[in-house]
């Protein structure tokens, strides 16, 4: 909002009204040590002309280094008419538009976006949309448990998914007492076969496969998807968006495909915007429709016959039966939604898949730079998306500081907190955005840095 309307003696008078003697009297069930207190670099008050002069202050602060890190998060280029259209007033709401009548445009675009995914990832059905990829992924969990109710609520993860994906997974389906079993990775750096066929038939919902997985690694998704279906067991892919430009939909994996798709939009026009907001997305095979979160836009007459587009499936109500509901998401990432279905009819399939291929091509061509680098290699000998693995001959995190330090350089994501039996491995990821020479420049400042 542009300013705070109430004047102290409004505040004063509201308060008088309730009974309370304070402001921060109204959230004195939270317990003390849960509280941030002062916000010691917050101003409490500033004039339009010193808050803009802050604010500018604050922005030059930032710097824009040369990006070599993905882990969940892609800069990839953005046409300048996607955000162009998307702020438009017509469109700059993330609100669910549950007024069709109102808002046939923006129920058009979500139903183009739902029609965009199914198409990408080869599945029947999309909703529009969730948070995040990871919340989407439990999402994905919590759909597969109630569609599958002779399970023994248990979700089978393998350690190539990403690590924070993992850890929301936790946080938001133990309290539902659904257990979760990790699976090792193999020397490939791909999920471990045979730890899952070890496993006895029955014994979990549903098993989880990253296409591409944390590391940039292709999985067996045949093999993966039929042995889930010998043990009696539904298949979640988690999958990047940009990647399906070029690799199997998910909707094809094996003898009957996987059941329901997730993953984070992300690289789907939305930028990095220091890490957010972002918005996730889903889709599944039609049987399990009625079980699908959020909204979902469907195609449909009025009444003279003209075609129109509402929510379907779903009341509004629906969402706020709290522990009764289906899914607790309602007014999701519309915003991002609107992005990403802009910037996908930009590009078209033909341009998604040059930007996979530029990706691709990229990170195979720094591998071959950083080879001749004494002490770096590859972790694992495989092929991939556009991210890998290597490891280096000293420790990950100052060799980092140090490229972003003295050549402004992001030089990756540090795998040894997350996977410690990797030793000094360091995660790499290259975008259409990086150059030849941008390449170069990494090699050469990172022979620089390990040299001293």
């Amino acid at each position: 909002m542009p300013f705070i309307p109430h004047t102290e003696t409004d505040v004063a008078d509201m308060l008088s009204a309730i009974g309370a003697p304070s402001f921060d009297s109204l959230f004195d069930e939270i317990p003390a040590e849960l509280r941030c207190g002062p916000l010691a670099h917050v101003p409490q008050r500033l004039t339009e002309m010193e808050v803009a002069r802050l604010m500018h202050g604050r922005a030059h602060q930032d710097r824009h280094g040369l990006s070599f890190i993905g882990a969940g998060a892609y800069e990839h280029h953005i046409p300048a008419a996607v955000w162009e259209i998307t702020t438009r007033g017509e469109f700059y709401s993330a609100y669910t538009p549950y007024q069709a009548e109102a808002s046939q445009g923006t129920l058009q675009l979500l139903y183009e976006f739902q029609s965009m995914m199914t198409a990408l990832t080869g599945m029947d059905v999309s909703n529009a949309s969730m948070y995040d990829g990871a919340s989407a992924l439990a999402e994905s969990v919590l759909m597969a448990e109630r569609s599958h109710k002779a399970g023994k609520r248990r979700v089978v993860v393998p350690r190539t998914l990403h690590p924070l994906y993992r850890k929301v997974l936790f946080a938001l389906i133990d309290a539902q007492k659904i257990d979760i079993v990790e699976i090792p990775h193999d020397a490939s750096g791909r999920t471990d076969i045979g730890a899952i066929e070890a496993l006895e038939a029955g014994s979990f919902t549903c098993l989880v496969i990253p296409q591409p997985n944390f590391f940039g690694a292709f999985e067996d998704v045949d093999a993966l998807t039929n042995l889930a279906r010998a043990k009696g067991a539904m298949v979640i892919a988690v999958v990047n968006p940009v990647s399906l430009a070029l690799l199997k939909p998910p909707g094809e994996w094996g003898a009957t495909g996987a059941d329901i798709v997730c993953g984070d939009g992300q690289p789907l026009g939305a930028p990095l915007a220091s890490g957010g907001p972002y918005f996730g997305f889903l889709t599944a095979k039609q049987e399990l429709v009625r079980q699908m979160p959020g909204r979902i836009v469907g195609r449909t007459v009025d009444l003279d016959g003209k075609p129109g587009f509402t929510l379907t499936l779903q009341a509004r109500e629906q969402h706020i039966r709290r522990s009764k509901a289906t899914s607790n998401i309602c007014t999701n990432q519309g915003l991002l939604v609107t992005a990403a279905t802009i910037h996908m009819t930009l590009l078209g399939a033909e341009g998604l898949a040059r930007v996979a291929t530029a990706s691709m091509h990229g990170t195979a061509e720094l591998l071959k730079l950083l080879s001749d680098i004494p002490g770096v290699s590859r972790v694992f000998d495989n092929g991939g998306f556009h991210e890998t693995a290597i490891v280096l001959p000293r420790a990950v995190a100052p060799v980092l500081e140090a490229l972003a330090a003295e050549y402004g350089i992001l030089g990756g994501f540090d795998l040894s907190a997350d996977y410690p039996e990797l030793g000094n491995a360091l995660l790499l990821c290259v975008t259409e955005t990086k150059t030849h020479a941008d390449l170069r420049h990494y090699a050469e400042a990172l022979a620089a840095v390990l040299a001293r």
